[in-house]
């Protein structure tokens, strides 16, 4: 089944459902009894051998065939079982809170579960997500009993005050509420029986049986993926409905809102300035202690309306059950969502109680430790970004329009967002109007403020830089894409650049094909890194313990000849292919370097003559 029948399949689901959902439950229902259907066929099929060769073995018929053909039957009829005996027991990423921990939050879904007539809460736990779920974990398989688990993320109830903060909880506990509910848990745990039959018994074999069960899996699983979609997507927006209903109309929007606004900026803010403290902090530090006073503030109001315009310009898709927002606060009955009127200033720790303060303390330390040693290699980032600044700075007035646009950079990574930053970009423009680096400074630097201004960069870049026309292009989309009240619709804008961004990929594609059919040391010759972009890949390097040798080039592109391209080429300690693979490409995404980089194993590129030819010396060698 290939992409564009699922889509299909998923979207007549969805069409069903409103027509007519109580018939289109009942379509589901009968379809993912296909999954137990042919689970008890297999069962059939065994005790049918057994009936069979049995007899024919207590008669004496010792045969190698029908000692075999019992051993079949009873693999399968095994396996069969343990596939309708389906226990969801996942292991949780967190840790158990009592009743006797945090009374307050047991009194709270009590009472949402009196309100609503659910079941039970059985188990709650408490982790570092910025997200609340809620799962049941079958007890018997398909025979019944269920245990029913919240997960509670402490940053997210640090982010809502205690009625938002309920909202999302009840929106959790709606997914345990009504039939319809049982419904889906049942259809689940069909798949996933089927699906175990296949991986734990039939997975790797070429078995008749095995060879009929994939190939019923091949036919049924993605046609009960799609068929089943609008019933999971309507799940959702009935577990809204309980959170309205529960805390009110208001409330559950606005919580919707929020936890989408707070949420991105928790993402791309909160961890960006802390982790920025390793340039003062040599030593990990804890971030839930200071979670708490950021995440209860209101976030910057550009910052906030951005967050929300992106969000409400999303589409759903088929790729995920959930909702995107405009969807799901349309079904509560707004049509013009904004940001709230009054933002959350207290969070929710108070349902914790006095153990409020433990769990901090406990999820401080458990992050500082996972995060220690990429602490240290931050902190030694930024502390060598501080040095090259410093000496930069020492240049005054001498300084090169490169060494400008270098120290704007670094200022940069050191204090996103910077003034002086801007400062030195501008300078660097009025001494040469065109230069590439400082052109996109500034473009990222004015993107929320000025988007005109941002505009007028990026058309500079494209006009002068064929090597960064195609990020040019999507940024310039990214920008007239996003609806603005105080403009018209950039019709002609939006056509210009949606023109020279199909240029730009166009001029990419030319640019890989080149690197494909073309030897990786083809016109290349040494290496024009600086001191300063030495030690930073170097520090790489380091960090992966199998490099034990690695040599750099520079690569002309015929395709693209201002685009600076590097080779890297390792010596691995490792012999695996598909392991050498994986680290070559773990590589590629860590050098941060102002170039395309390739990292390749030296052994599959060039011989040790032609290595100490055109490279000479490694930049790096692991001492043992």
């Amino acid at each position: 089944m290939d992409y564009a029948d699922f889509v299909h399949l998923a979207r007549t689901s969805e069409q069903a459902c409103a027509e007519n959902g109580r018939a289109y439950r009942r379509s589901v229902m009968w379809f993912a009894a296909l999954g137990y259907l042919w689970i008890v066929g297999c069962v059939a099929l065994a005790v049918a051998l057994l009936a069979f060769s049995v007899p024919q073995l207590l008669g004496g018929k010792f045969k190698f065939a029908w000692v075999m053909l019992v051993f079949a039957a009873l693999g399968l009829l095994w396996a069969s079982a343990q596939a309708l005996w389906v226990r969801l027991d996942d292991p949780i990423d967190g840790v158990r809170v009592t009743p006797a921990d945090a009374p307050e939050l047991f009194k709270s879904l009590d009472r949402i579960r009196r309100r609503i007539n659910g079941p039970p809460i059985h188990d709650v736990y408490l982790n570092d997500d910025f997200n609340a779920g809620v799962q049941q974990v079958q007890r018997w398989g398909v025979l019944g009993g269920s245990s029913n688990r919240l997960v509670i993320g402490l940053p997210l109830m640090m982010s809502l005050d205690k009625p938002r903060f309920l909202a999302v909880l009840a929106h959790e506990y709606g997914h345990l509420h009504g039939d319809h509910n049982r419904l889906n848990a049942w259809v689940y745990r069909t798949r996933l029986s089927w699906f175990k039959l296949y991986r734990r018994s039939m997975g790797d074999s070429a078995s008749p049986f095995a060879v009929a069960t994939q190939a019923f899996l091949r036919w049924y699983s993605p046609r009960f993926v799609a068929r089943s979609f609008a019933m999971a997507r309507q799940n959702e927006y009935e577990a809204d409905q309980v959170a309205a209903r529960l805390l009110g109309r208001e409330q559950a929007i606005s919580a919707l809102i929020e936890n989408q606004v707070k949420s991105s900026w928790f993402q791309s803010r909160f961890w960006q300035r802390h982790w920025l403290q390793a340039v003062r902090e040599p030593l990990p530090v804890g971030p839930y202690g200071n979670m708490h006073r950021q995440m209860a503030q209101p976030p910057e109001p550009e910052f906030a309306r951005g967050a929300l315009r992106a969000a409400l310009q999303e589409v759903s898709s088929v790729d995920d059950t959930h909702p995107v927002l405009r969807d799901r606060v349309s079904a509560l009955g707004e049509e013009r969502p904004g940001l709230p009127e009054q933002w959350s200033t207290r969070g929710s720790l108070s349902l914790l109680g006095r153990s409020a303060g433990h769990w901090i303390d406990h999820f401080d330390r458990d992050w500082c430790k996972h995060n220690a040693d990429e602490w240290k290699r931050h902190h030694a980032r930024l502390q060598r970004a501080r040095a090259r600044v410093l000496e930069l700075q020492a240049g005054g007035a001498t300084r090169s329009v490169g060494e400008l646009v270098e120290t704007a950079d670094l200022m940069r990574q050191l204090r996103p967002g910077s003034a002086a930053a801007a400062t030195l970009y501008q300078q660097a423009l009025e001494r040469d109007p065109a230069q590439p680096d400082a052109l996109i400074g500034l473009a990222q630097g004015t993107q929320e403020s000025d988007y005109g201004r941002c505009l007028q960069y990026l058309e500079r870049l494209w006009s002068h830089h064929a090597t960064h026309r195609l990020w040019a292009a999507r940024m310039a989309l990214s920008e007239l894409e996003t609806p603005r009240p105080e403009r018209e619709f950039p019709e002609q804008a939006l056509k210009l650049w949606r023109e020279r961004r199909r240029e730009g990929e166009n001029a990419e594609a030319e640019v890989m094909q080149e690197l494909e059919r073309s030897p990786l040391l083809e016109s290349a010759r040494p290496h024009d890194l600086s001191a300063f972009e030495r030690a930073e890949l170097l520090a790489e390097l380091e960090r992966f313990v199998p490099v034990r040798r690695a040599w750099v080039l520079r690569k002309q592109l015929d395709s693209m000849p201002d685009r600076r391209t590097l080779v890297v080429l390792v010596s691995l300690s490792r012999s695996d292919e598909a392991a050498k693979r994986q680290l070559c490409a773990e590589l590629e995404q860590r050098i941060a370097l102002r170039a395309l980089v390739l990292v390749a194993p030296a052994e599959d590129v060039a011989s040790k003559e032609q290595l100490a030819r055109l490279a000479g010396d490694p930049i790096h060698v692991r001492s043992l």
